[in-house]
Order: C-alpha cells, then sequence, then structure tokens
C-alpha cells in the first residue's frame, strides 16, 4: 500500500505552521514560529527561499497589493514587494505572542495570539482591517488556532486548541454569533491545531500529537483521516494547480527523540479541491 503523503520540503522547524497558497506566486508560504523563519517553496521547480523575521512569527499571508502581512509576536507587519518592512499595528504585550490567523472572504485578517505559557483567558482573536483597525473578537482565549469560513461565507469554523473542540459561528459582515461545537476530539488523537476548509465545505483539522490530519463534514462527521509519520502535526491547507494537493506543517519543539522528518512540510497529492483564499486588503 503506497503512503498517501510525500515529503514537500525535508526540514527541521522548531514549529512548522501556517502553510498558506499564494495564487499570485505559484508558491507556498509556510513559517517557523520559534525559529523566527519565513519559509516559500515553489513546487513547479522546487526552489526555496528562508527569511528571518526579528522576533516571533505566528502567520503569514498575502497582500491583495503585493507583498505578505506578518502576524508577529508584537503586532501586525507588512512586507512590501520591495522587501521593505513596516508595521500595520504595533501593540506589544508581555508574555503574548501572535500565533495562528486567515484572511476571510471579505479581505480582513482575523488574528490569533496567546501567552507563551498557553494560560488560559491570556490569548485573543482579532479582526484586522486594511487600515490597521483592530477590533477584538473574542478575548478569553488560551490558545487561538485555526480559523476558516465555509465555501459561502456564513460560517466561521474556529480552534482554541485546549478546549479540544472545533467550534462554528454563523458569519456576517464581519461578526460571529451563535457559537456552537462542531466537533470534539477525543484525548487520545491528540489536541486540534490548524484547519482549513474544502470545497465541499468540509473541514481538515491538523492534530498536535495526533501524527494526523482529519477531515470533519460540514455535520460533523469524521470520514478521512491521514496518518502522518510524525507526532506534532500543526496545520494544513491547499495548493497547486486547482489547489488539489494538500500541504502540511509539522513541528519537532520539546520531542526528546523526535523523528527523522519531524518539522518538515508534507504534501498529500490529490486530496481534494480547496477553497481559493483571498488576499488581505491591506
Amino acid at each position: 500500500m503506497t503512503t498517501p503523503y510525500e515529503v514537500a520540503v525535508r526540514a527541521e522547524a522548531e514549529l512548522g505552521e501556517g502553510p498558506t497558497w499564494d495564487a499570485a506566486t505559484g508558491r507556498l508560504l509556510w513559517i517557523d514560529i520559534l525559529g523566527c523563519r519565513l519559509h516559500t517553496y515553489d513546487p513547479a521547480t522546487g526552489r526555496r527561499t528562508v527569511r528571518r523575521t526579528e522576533q516571533h512569527i505566528g502567520a503569514v499571508k498575502p497582500r491583495a497589493g503585493g507583498g505578505l502581512v506578518l502576524n508577529l509576536r508584537d503586532g501586525i507587519g507588512l512586507l512590501d514587494p520591495d522587501g521593505g518592512f513596516r508595521w500595520l499595528h504595533h501593540e506589544p504585550v508581555p508574555g503574548r505572542r501572535a500565533n495562528d490567523a486567515a484572511v476571510a472572504p471579505d479581505g480582513m485578517l482575523w488574528t490569533g495570539t496567546m501567552r507563551y505559557d498557553e494560560a488560559p483567558g491570556g490569548g485573543t482573536l482579532s479582526r484586522v482591517t486594511g487600515d490597521g483597525s483592530v477590533d477584538v473578537v473574542l478575548d478569553d482565549v488560551a490558545v487561538s488556532n485555526g480559523t476558516g469560513w465555509s465555501p459561502d461565507g456564513r460560517l466561521m469554523y474556529y480552534i482554541d486548541s485546549p478546549t479540544r473542540r472545533v467550534d462554528v459561528f454563523d458569519h456576517a459582515d464581519g461578526r460571529i454569533s451563535g457559537r456552537r461545537s462542531l466537533a470534539e476530539i477525543e484525548e487520545s488523537a491528540g489536541f486540534p491545531d490548524g484547519l482549513t476548509v474544502d470545497a465541499e465545505g468540509c473541514v481538515w483539522v491538523a492534530l498536535w500529537q495526533g501524527s494526523a490530519v482529519r477531515r470533519y463534514t460540514p455535520d460533523g462527521e469524521l470520514d478521512r483521516v491521514i496518518e502522518l509519520p510524525v507526532p506534532l502535526v500543526t496545520a494544513c491547507a491547499f495548493g497547486g494547480v486547482g489547489l488539489t494537493d494538500l500541504y502540511v506543517t509539522t513541528a519537532r519543539v520539546g520531542l526528546t527523540d523526535p523523528p527523522a522528518l519531524a518539522g518538515s512540510l508534507f504534501v498529500v497529492p490529490g486530496a481534494g479541491k480547496g477553497l481559493a483564499q483571498p488576499p488581505f486588503a491591506g
């Protein structure tokens, strides 16, 4: 039986995270949060780049006008197409860092934070507009992680990892309501981390300490499991031509005897059909 996954980039990322397909450049963006590194990977040529960031980086997304937006420890930063950096929103909070982020259908950036000690209530989920205005949407979060929207934009999925739940909200005009559980992850399967939503409205969830990615239907039924040879599976996203390949980031932080491929970027060719992700409107 052939394995469904391939190693796209063999790496030793401390905390690989945030795979994002940049349609404008045909590259996959991903990060090493604790290694302070921004990676790009071109599957057509195999070309890779690495850029060091000055502080821990939680997420990277393309911008509508070119360049990238970064969810950094001390706020939201912009990389311009010429490589120059500037702050869009600068708000350092001692003991807190950025974590996962996602761009909503309207082009706004939803950013998560968490305390380094993962204290309950120490993190937030915020909505950031193109001009840098920040609206804190959830202020009682421990480890803000995966965020994504249904194909019609009417539902938002969200993970606060220690809850072991994938939650779903009603979403309209940049506001969320009606929080309820879509799926609960049993203790033996690890913690839910990053997520992505496919064109059928199914939710793919990476499992930290679970060695797998799971797909849940819009009704919350588990209908597929992709097992990986590393325990710390962090996030997933569709990319490549036609958005049919599922890219998966992994980590090795805290492992006393990490497997050889821990911290690598994996790909599952032909896993499904992803949704085109809008760039940040800033």
